[in-house]
């Protein structure tokens, strides 16, 4: 049986930097955003011009990725220390047409974690899949 979803979506603006190659940050304008309709992904949406861009990856990583470092492929998430002593968690995106490492607060990630585990507790994930509805998908591709 399925769980009915009655958590709403979260959506957090948040300050994020791009961290170049020389160490230099400069401001980001981004947000996340969990749907638990989809209880296993988040999305950062980075408003860039002139087109935004949006990744989205398994919230375990950014879960995980708070504690010590983790990741495979594309995205990998480990706790920091900005150049100015403060707690930061990085960001590594990775795609065709380069990398990019992103820092953001701890303590910004950290209500932000805890809003989606509120809304959405680790392991109960599966309970919010529709699974007969995602085979006729698959199936009917």
């Amino acid at each position: 049986m399925q769980k009915q979803i009655t958590a709403p979506a979260i959506t957090a603006a948040m300050r994020m930097d791009f961290v170049d190659t020389e160490g230099m940050s400069t401001p980001l304008e981004a947000e996340f955003e969990y749907n638990p309709a989809d209880p296993f992904a988040l999305s950062i949406l980075f408003k860039a011009e002139p087109v935004p861009v949006r990744w989205t990856f398994a919230r375990d990583l950014l879960i995980e990725g708070f504690y010590e470092p983790t990741g495979d492929g594309d995205v990998h998430v480990w706790p920091c220390l900005s150049s100015d002593g403060t707690a930061v968690v990085i960001l590594e995106l990775n795609s065709p047409s380069g990398e990019v490492l992103i820092q953001i607060s701890s303590r910004s990630v950290s209500m932000f974690v805890q809003q989606m585990l509120e809304a959405v507790p680790t392991g109960t994930e599966t309970e919010l899949i529709d699974y007969d509805a995602e085979l006729t998908g698959l199936l009917s591709a």
